[in-house]
């Protein structure tokens, strides 16, 4: 029973306890991530985890044995600051401008707040919020995609031969009943040689899916390359 009263204070037990939590609840989620094939997963998510948990039992450290009188939260405030540049890191867009690895990041970044939160003895939060991450990495992911795919709104990069094609391919759209909400030519070099790339946001037909426009999109002559963002 001592134990469980004392978890709250710094000493070799609870050291112990806050690095082994966090080992747990950091791979909980490296693991998740692992497991759907994602580059960064249980290794690095146990250290993120690990790293902040020490930086705030250095914080109490600091306060409870050493007497430091200031800013207590500095450290912790470090550490979600380095573990942001480490997310930005996961982030890419790909040559059909597609954003990548935002999940990764926000998932790094909920990591580090995690070991945070162990770090100065906040348990029950921590073990909590582990929980809500993992379920929510896991199964909403399901219910995204589910939504997304009864949205009416789409948006495609393509690439075209000339300006003339692309203007036949809005013609297209507009035939099909689409609505054309945006169009952003890329100026970076096309993923093809020659072609023009160009982004273009639309708004689907009732009765069509964007696997339909797609098809009906495809076999324009002069376009090039088409495809969902």
């Amino acid at each position: 029973m001592d134990y469980f009263n004392n978890l709250y204070e710094l000493n070799m037990a609870t050291v112990i306890t806050r690095i082994v939590l966090a080992v747990m609840l950091g791979g909980l989620i490296g693991l998740q991530r692992n497991i759907t094939n994602h580059p960064i997963g249980f290794r690095t998510y146990i250290l993120v985890c690990l790293g902040a948990t020490l930086a705030m039992m250095t914080n109490q450290y600091m306060c409870d044995e050493l007497g430091y009188q200031g800013d207590v939260a500095r450290l912790g405030a470090q550490v979600i600051t380095g573990v942001g540049f480490l997310g930005a890191g996961t982030i890419l867009v790909t040559g059909r401008q597609k954003l990548k690895g935002l999940t990764t990041a926000a998932g790094l970044w909920a990591s580090g707040c995690l070991g945070l939160a162990l770090g100065i003895g906040f348990y029950e939060g921590a073990i909590i919020a582990a929980l809500a991450i993992y379920l929510s990495l896991s199964f909403l992911e399901r219910i995204e995609k589910y939504v997304y795919k009864l949205s009416r709104q789409a948006t495609f990069y393509l690439e075209v031969n000339t300006l003339r094609t692309f203007k036949i391919v809005v013609a297209k759209m507009k035939e099909l009943d689409c609505t054309v909400n945006e169009t952003i030519f890329n100026s970076k070099e096309a993923l093809t040689t020659g072609g023009i790339g160009i982004v273009i946001a639309i708004k689907l037909p009732k009765n069509s899916s964007k696997e339909d426009i797609l098809d009906e999109l495809e076999n324009l002559e002069g376009l090039i390359f088409i495809d969902e963002m």
